[in-house]
């Protein structure tokens, strides 16, 4: 359970800010969360990240409550505190991720194409790296269904390609894996995002190495 709780969100999936959609002040409050946790995310000891998560998560909350009909807050809130789970780990995680589907499902009721599709590949990931029943909530078939959402929204980006390629790999589908990874490689930066965009990378270009030595 440990492991599964440390790999939630390896990504905890970065999102997009197309800055014009969405109220100044979430607008600021988004960048803030994005920047905070890429450095969290990418930046810090693995031994510090839960309680840095734990802050952000509760300071994401407070911007979520102050304005409840910015779906672009809430897909933050839900990649927020579902990285304080996985960094959090154990049975006492599942009730932050379940917390962080609810948001997510939230922001689609409120705009489905929210951050470039975020909110799609979010609920994906989710649904994909969460325990099945009676543990929790998990589903392949959902998992892919959400997934190819993101990737419908967004194509050519960096994260919906990358947690497609992950799902693939982990159901084995080497080749299918390989196609979106280099894909996630060759997707266009995103201004300030270059943290999370080299972060990402690095996970797409290992899940690649693992790729090439399960062919050896």
């Amino acid at each position: 359970m440990k492991q599964f709780a440390r790999a939630l969100w390896t990504a905890a999936f970065a999102a997009f800010l197309p800055f014009g959609a969405a109220h100044a002040g979430s607008a600021e409050d988004v960048a803030r969360l994005q920047q905070e946790w890429a450095q969290i995310k990418y930046q810090s000891p693995a031994a510090s990240q839960e309680q840095q998560f734990e802050r952000l998560r509760a300071q994401a909350e407070q911007m979520a409550a102050r304005e409840p009909g910015s779906a672009e807050l809430l897909v933050w809130y839900a990649i927020v505190e579902s990285s304080y789970a996985g960094a959090r780990g154990g049975l006492g995680a599942l009730k932050y991720v379940e917390h962080a589907r609810k948001s997510l499902e939230q922001a689609l009721a409120i705009d489905p194409r929210v951050l470039d599709g975020s909110a799609y590949t979010s609920l994906g990931s989710l649904y994909y790296q969460v325990p099945r029943w009676p543990i929790g909530f998990g589903n392949d078939q959902k998992a892919q269904e959400f997934l190819k959402k993101g990737l419908a929204v967004n194509p050519d980006g960096i994260d919906p390609n990358f947690f497609y390629g992950d799902y693939l790999f982990r159901k084995g589908d080497y080749d299918g894996a390989e196609r979106a990874l280099r894909k996630a490689l060759q997707a266009p930066a995103r201004p300030g995002r270059k943290i999370a965009d080299d972060g990402r990378r690095a996970e797409a270009a290992a899940l690649l190495e693992q790729i090439a030595a399960k062919r050896r």
